[in-house]
């Protein structure tokens, strides 16, 4: 029998089998549901229609991958603006009229928190000290700041002297 006879016999008995197959993409599909031809010859216009579909979903998927990467840089440069500016701003931020804090009270820290003020200290009389985290928008507390909050809150706040 001769090779492309012999190939189209097989291709008709998985076209009426029962067979299924595992795709490497995952899952699996009935043998006699997928577009089965001899590679030798043209493609049918199935399969070239089927192509021509992939290859249209791979051009919107690659759109779509430049589009969320141009996002991503876009959104990494704001912040990282955002985060120079408020460094900046913290160190003025004292020195702002509705600052309702003493500026002679205040220590600039920068990190984990941004200031500690002892309160009366310009007046020779502490009264208390805060813990102080300046932010601005949508920023929130990172970790560390957090937990310096809870242990405040929690009052598990110590003095100690080391000689």
């Amino acid at each position: 029998m001769p090779i492309n006879s012999r190939t189209e016999e097989i291709i008709n008995q998985l076209k009426n089998s029962d067979i299924w197959a595992e795709c490497p993409c995952g899952g699996e599909f009935k043998l006699s549901e997928a577009i089965l031809f001899d590679g030798t010859r043209p493609f049918p216009p199935e399969a070239l229609e089927s192509k021509e579909n992939f290859l249209n979903e791979l051009k919107e998927r690659e759109k779509e991958l430049k589009k969320q990467r141009k996002l991503a840089t876009e959104k990494a440069l704001i912040t990282t603006k955002a985060v120079n500016i408020g460094k900046n701003l913290e160190k003025i931020l004292p020195t702002l009229k509705d600052f309702c804090w003493e500026l002679c009270d205040c220590r600039f820290l920068g990190d984990p928190l941004d200031l500690i003020t002892f309160n009366g200290l310009a007046c020779n009389k502490i009264y208390s000290i805060s813990f102080i985290e300046i932010k601005s928008g949508g920023a929130r507390l990172n970790n560390h700041q957090k937990m310096i909050k809870d242990a405040v809150e929690d009052k598990k706040v110590s003095y100690k002297e080391y000689k």
